[in-house]
């Protein structure tokens, strides 16, 4: 199964990536479970997916980490948004 993952904002600027194409491995196949993958790559992947605040969509609908990811998704993260 494979999804398109997009990274906005300081995630993206933290990954070095704004989006990629990624086959996903059995057994990730919630947004939760796709943002563990990949904050499991290491540090800076930690870092930048590992704040509780973090923000995610899937298909552009704000959802949470229990949301299922189906084939040709496109799911996204990005920072929580603060106005002034």
């Amino acid at each position: 199964m494979a999804v398109t993952v997009k990274f906005f904002a300081s995630v993206r600027e933290a990954l070095g990536t704004s989006s990629e194409t990624l086959e996903l491995p059995a057994g990730v196949s919630t947004v939760g479970a796709l943002r563990a993958h990949l904050a499991a790559r290491g540090d800076a992947w930690q870092q930048a997916l590992g704040n509780p605040a973090l923000r995610m969509a899937c298909n552009q609908v704000m959802c949470g980490a229990d949301t299922a990811v189906a084939d040709g998704a496109e799911v996204a993260f990005f920072p929580p948004v603060t106005g002034g």
